[in-house]
């Protein structure tokens, strides 16, 4: 994250949407505008890592793509 401005927390936290989030915030949010970088999978810091997961489970035999 880049350095956050005292009255940049303040607002955020105005907004209400951290008060919910484990970490303080979501990346996917509102606070996507302190975000500087991310390193490793995008999927992964948002929640499920897809691209991993979906491996994994191909090199199980899992069917990814199927019709219900």
């Amino acid at each position: 994250m880049r350095e956050i401005e005292t009255h940049e927390i303040a607002a955020y936290w105005r907004t209400g949407e951290p008060a919910d989030k484990a970490g303080g915030y979501a990346i996917q949010g509102l606070a996507a505008v302190f975000v500087k970088q991310i390193q490793g999978s995008h999927s992964a810091v948002v929640g499920l890592p897809l691209f991993e997961t979906t491996h994994l489970l191909r090199r199980q035999g899992v069917p990814i793509w199927q019709r219900v």
